[in-house]
């Protein structure tokens, strides 16, 4: 397989540590980094910048395994931290919109992240084949023996014909929560995040909803569209700050439905809109302790960090945490004067549902045209 070659690729280069964030497009990559090197799964891609530097600071040969909006997120750290002390690093970047992409906010950054790299002087190469692996070879050499910075953009095409492969490793993986934090404190989370947005339906009707990227997205518009339902397809970590931008010039009720993945990738979000106190921003919380749209890799509320007392550390006041169908509806209904945090705990687990079949720009008519009726 490709991926097995790129990772003894790596190896043979020296590097010993990778800073990750997950993509779906390199799932099976993202697994055999995982099971290969020592790593840390990142909350935001800018972090792992500052931490690979500090790892080679220490003697390591660092690198990162990111998606190409991702690039985006990094680059006064690149110019800053990495160019400014010429560091090493070498970024393997899932590049996104470029090859049969299905989500339009993919296509503006991707379509020109090479000329990004050229503005930035950031050297890079693009790997579609399996004879360009070697390209990634070359690239590493010249990183570590002359402390520079190199970007491999791997194009979808080079994993076409290995889905079964994935697919086979997936089924050999155990993820989930099955032996999770929440478990060892007495929690159990009873519904995936399909079967929550199913309970709270019936809350959101006629509200303006922010909703999360990626599967919530899909599962929502199945379960509950409405005009009032703001579809995030790209901007992962913001969809508290757009709820919070909503909920300051309107009197409507307005609901974000977050994601532990996304919310950890913007905590501050939640000390500013704890300082403004909106009194018509709910936001919803569903932790299911995984990036559920990338292949359920876990984040950092399997291993310890709890979304409510982070909450109540930024501010809030009325927060709650609850699992089950009695205790999320009991507390939906209940909700007063905001803002209000509800940490909801879930299970890991996607429905298979099609995609929102709405262009950005008639999401953002829709929920234009509800704001004002």
């Amino acid at each position: 397989m490709i991926a097995e070659s790129l990772i003894q690729t790596l190896k043979d280069a020296g590097v010993n540590f990778f800073a990750m964030l997950p993509c779906e497009k390199v799932g099976m990559l993202n697994n055999l980094i995982s099971a290969n090197f020592r790593h840390i799964a990142l909350s935001r891609e800018e972090e792992g910048v500052g931490i690979c530097a500090g790892a080679y600071l220490a003697g390591a040969k660092p690198a990162m395994l990111i998606q190409s909006s991702g690039i985006g997120n990094m680059i006064n750290a690149l110019c800053s931290l990495i160019k400014t002390y010429e560091l090493p690093l070498l970024i393997l970047v899932s590049w996104r919109g470029v090859y049969k992409e299905q989500i339009p906010a993919q296509v503006p950054l991707g379509k020109r992240l090479p000329n990004i790299l050229t503005a930035l002087d950031i050297d890079y190469c693009i790997v579609e084949t399996r004879r360009d692996v070697k390209a990634v070879s070359d690239a590493a050499a010249e990183v570590y023996s002359r402390n520079k910075m190199y970007a491999i953009l791997l194009n979808p095409k080079l994993w076409k014909g290995e889905e079964t492969a994935e697919e086979d490793w997936k089924n050999k993986v155990k993820i989930g929560k099955e032996e999770s934090y929440f478990q060892t404190k007495g929690i159990n989370p009873v519904l995936t995040r399909f079967e929550v947005l199913r309970v709270v339906s019936r809350y959101l009707d006629g509200k303006i909803v922010v909703c999360n990227l990626g599967v919530p997205c899909k599962e929502l518009y199945h379960l509950k569209h409405q005009n009032s339902n703001f579809y995030m397809l790209g901007s992962m970590g913001l969809a508290s700050s757009i709820g919070l931008g909503i909920s300051s010039f309107t009197q409507k009720e307005v609901v974000v439905i977050d994601g532990d993945g996304s919310l950890l990738m913007n905590l501050g979000t939640l000390t500013t809109i704890a300082m403004v106190k909106p009194a018509n921003l709910t936001i919803l919380a569903i932790d299911n302790g995984v990036h559920g749209s990338t292949g359920n890799q876990l984040t950092a509320t399997s291993h310890g960090a709890d979304l409510e007392l982070i909450a109540r550390g930024a501010g809030f006041v009325k927060t709650y945490k609850v699992a089950t169908e009695s205790q999320i509806l009991s507390t939906v209904e209940s909700l007063s004067e905001g803002p209000n945090f509800v940490h909801v705990l879930a299970r890991p687990g996607n429905a298979k549902v099609s995609n929102v079949p709405l262009t950005p720009e008639k999401i953002k008519q829709n929920v234009m045209e509800a704001i004002k009726q």
